[in-house]
């Protein structure tokens, strides 16, 4: 049966028009049904018996004009086939309701096709988001998304609201409105169809990829000042203050400054700013503008309404009268006085008064980005998900999660399932909104933060639940600095990731069958992703042994070699280990041969100016990576305003080769000259270097066996290349020195050549579980309750034993399941038991 269906969409391909062949518009109407092709992956089916179909844009189908060309069409006695190359649908004519009977797809995947009709369940869907992860302690189970190991997702449009020239309606009559996303195993295809009908997703705001402090609590002006001055004070880097609701007068619902916390509310905006920070204020607007209210009276006459009556006007995001004179007098004059963008934090009654079905939180998401994108800035709508289009409106905040270690292993995949529908950027509550207080989990949330579009944290209006690093023990602040101070060392290449994101339609944070859709480990390694194309994590969602908190995470290296961020050890593609990390790291892995842009550590990350550029390269082969900047608040970039750096990475022998191409493009304050500096970690002591084939020095660091070559600054318009011969360092020697750092091992004795020596002269001294147990994983061995599940949901947990064979007696090359909850392990002749462990704790 496969066979005959690829010859037939080989046949129709390759065949000359013949008789009945209908010129191709893009369109094609045949009785009460059209279809219009849109890409190779996508076709919209439509049904109205009065043929009133449907051309307004709807509020997730905007873009009404993309049309796929590419296609055969044959029409034969009542029967139309529609072959795009990827989709070949047959719809025969019966003047019935679309269905089995009358419609049906087959679609390419790979070397075989998959089938589609009406009504058949998308059993093999990876999930999608959700509105908010208000209430959630723990995975569950997520909306269907658009990615489907099914090769095809069908959308209904039928019933969503459109727009009109200036506002939102509701549809004149019913009928049947679909897209039909045929993709095969080509889920990048899907995500690009999904943003050519829907809209492009938008780049962010440079600083709201930054570092965010936000709570739930009564601050004073004085205070406020107080916590950015500590921020600097203890060496952690701030981008966006957070106000959250006692910024304004008593009440859910308020636009008028609380003057007895903030006396001086217009001067704290305008000292922010002079900081270099952005400004969020927290709104909650359904109860309107009460009588209480500064404004309220130029409000009420606005809206022909007597001040007099003391009348609340009923709020109504459906009414456009209402809606704009709202905004005119609570949010432009609060804008003028210094307010960045607003943090709509809705949670009242679903739907608008006036435009039945339409919830609040899909029309104002649009409504406040429209608004903030005003004067060619970028929208920004900090908000809850809203559904199917609301990628248009980055950044999207995730709700109030609990404290747990569960929440935070739930968050991880999570995270990268949202990109199934275009949500590229979720900023969650770093830390957990809710619960009791967990140190050892906010300082892990902190590291998976760091590795996602925002590093916001977050709390409720509990005392022990403040979020300032320095209010922790000094090791969890000395771990949190490393995270932070990390995010804003790469925001080069976040930055650069971001813009791809939206330029190439794909998650920032990405699920591994994203990249490897063909390969059954990329379904079942739910809490790795990758962080752009280049960087891959695995947060540890557990608590750690020991006095460094050992923890540990399963993760699967896919094809290439990978190299520990904060070791450099080294990993080759196509295995699984474990992985420990004490608390002061985590598994973040770079992948070999391709250069990674950075910047020296700023307390302002996004708005640091970049006037030198770090590009660290591990050891590889060959790669290159794309540098991208651009004035980072304005919509300029859209029409070309932005410029690129090539960057590229070469090794042959032990000659390392970096290039960095002239910069090309221009934008609004871009610097015209830069330093650079070459880091080149994995490797000896240089024999040699050379800049543009002069000499150069190099500095070397023994403790990271990395090379630094440093370039003066220089002209961003003509480029460079960087020349240094040196061989690799001692992979076998980096990973006992890390294995016997994370064992808390403090000389390594040089007779150790091997794990397994290393665990022989160690593992009879380790007289407690705890430091058994931390030595074995920093190993890579263990038994952990492993969820195999492409987002932890439903529990499809089984234990999987790691035995390393090149240290454990009949070791395993890969992971193997284990039916009890503990198994034994000899090491050299010793036999162990392992107990099982949870890698999201208790």
């Amino acid at each position: 049966m496969r066979k005959e269906q690829i010859l037939a969409f080989a046949t129709l391909a390759c065949t000359a028009p013949a008789a009945g062949m209908a010129a191709v518009s893009g369109i094609e109407i045949i009785g009460d049904v059209r279809f219009t092709i849109i890409t190779a992956q996508l076709i919209r089916i439509e049904q109205k018996k009065d043929g009133g179909f449907v051309d307004e844009p709807s509020l997730f189908a905007v873009n009404r004009s993309a049309r796929f060309k590419g296609y055969k069409v044959t029409s034969d006695n009542g029967t139309l086939i529609i072959d795009t190359g990827v989709i070949r649908l047959t719809y025969k004519s019966d003047g019935k309701p679309l269905s089995a009977e009358n419609l049906q797809a087959q679609i390419r995947k790979g070397d075989s096709t998959c089938q589609w009709k009406p009504d058949m369940p998308n059993t093999g869907n990876l999930g999608g988001t959700e509105r908010t992860l208000d209430g959630w302690n723990g995975s569950q189970a997520l909306s269907p998304g658009l990615i489907s190991r099914d090769g095809w997702f069908l959308l209904d449009d039928s019933t969503r609201h459109l727009f009109t020239a200036d506002w939102v309606k509701q549809r004149d009559h019913a009928g049947t409105d679909w897209y039909l996303f045929g993709y095969g195993d080509d889920y990048k295809a899907a995500l690009k169809s999904l943003t050519t009908i829907g809209g492009a997703v938008p780049m962010p705001r440079k600083y709201a990829l930054g570092t965010w402090y936000s709570r739930y609590w009564p601050y004073t002006s004085d205070e406020y000042r107080k916590i950015v001055a500590e921020y600097s004070e203890h060496n952690f880097p701030l981008d966006v203050m957070v106000m959250d609701m006692d910024w304004h007068k008593d009440g859910w619902t308020g636009w008028s400054w609380n003057r007895k916390l903030l006396p001086d509310a217009e001067d704290l905006l305008k000292w922010f700013h002079e900081q270099g920070l952005a400004v969020t204020l927290n709104v909650h607007p359904a109860d309107g503008v009460g009588p209480h209210e500064d404004m309220y009276a130029d409000f009420m006459r606005a809206m022909g309404e007597d001040p007099a009556s003391g009348e609340t006007i009923t709020y109504d995001a459906g009414n456009k009268q209402y809606l704009d004179t709202l905004f005119k007098y609570t949010h432009e004059p609060l804008e003028k006085e210094g307010v960045d963008f607003w943090w709509l934090d809705w949670q009242q009654y679903p739907d608008t008064r006036s435009i039945a079905g339409l919830t609040n939180l899909r029309w104002l998401n649009n409504y406040y980005y429209k608004h903030t994108s005003e004067g060619g800035k970028r929208g920004l709508s900090f908000s809850r998900w809203a559904g199917w289009g609301d990628h248009r409106h980055p950044i999207h905040f995730s709700g109030d999660s609990y404290t747990d270690w569960k929440m935070l292993a739930a968050e991880v995949p999570f995270t990268s399932a949202a990109g199934n529908v275009g949500c590229f950027f979720w900023s969650h509550d770093i830390g957990g909104h809710m619960g009791n207080r967990n140190e050892e989990s906010y300082t892990r949330w902190c590291q998976f933060g760091a590795t996602t579009a925002a590093l916001r944290s977050h709390s409720t209006r509990n005392e022990a639940l403040d979020r300032r690093p320095w209010t922790y023990p000094k090791w969890a602040e000395d771990s949190m600095r490393i995270s932070f101070h990390l995010r804003s060392e790469l925001f080069p290449y976040i930055y650069s990731s971001a813009a791809q994101s939206c330029r190439e339609s794909i998650p920032l944070n990405r699920a591994m069958y994203m990249q490897y859709p063909n390969d059954e480990k990329a379904y079942k390694n739910a809490q790795q992703y990758f962080f752009g194309d280049n960087l891959l994590a695995a947060p540890i969602a557990m608590p750690g042994l020991g006095a460094d908190k050992v923890g540990w995470q399963a993760v699967w290296f896919p094809d290439g070699v990978w190299y520990n961020w904060f070791t450099s050890e080294q990993h080759k593609g196509g295995q699984e280990i474990l992985a420990a990390a004490t608390i002061n790291e985590f598994p973040i892995y770079a992948r070999g041969g391709v250069p990674i842009p950075m910047q020296p550590y700023s307390e302002r990350m996004a708005t640091a100016a970049l006037s030198a550029l770090v590009i660290r390269c591990y050891p590889g082969e060959s790669g290159k990576y794309t540098l991208y900047e651009d004035d980072g608040l304005t919509e300029a970039y859209k029409t070309g305003k932005c410029a690129t750096t090539e960057l590229s990475y070469s090794k042959k022998g032990a000659e390392i080769t970096v290039k960095i191409a002239a910069t090309k493009g221009t934008f609004e304050g871009q610097l015209k000259e830069r330093e650079y500096i070459i880091e080149l970690p994995g490797t000896a002591r240089a024999a040699s270097a050379t800049i543009d084939g002069k000499p150069a020095q190099t500095e070397y660091d023994a403790q990271t066996h990395t090379n630094r070559v440093k370039i003066a600054s220089r002209t961003i318009k003509k480029g460079c290349v960087i020349v240094v011969k040196a061989e690799n360092a001692d992979f076998n020697q980096i990973r006992l020195e890390s294995i016997a750092k994370r064992a808390g091992i403090a000389e390594l004795d040089q007779k150790i050549k091997s794990v397994k020596d290393l665990l022989q002269a160690h593992l009879p001294s380790m007289t407690t579980p705890d430091q058994r147990n931390a030595l074995l994983a920093a190993c890579g061995i263990g038994l952990v309750a492993k969820n195999e599940t492409p987002y932890l949901f439903p529990d499809k947990t089984s234990n999987f034993l790691f035995a390393p064979a090149d240290i454990v007696d009949c070791g395993f090359t890969q992971p193997s399941i284990i039916e009890a909850p503990n198994a034994d392990i000899t090491i050299s002749g010793q036999k162990i038991t392992l107990d099982v462990v949870r890698l999201q704790g208790p």
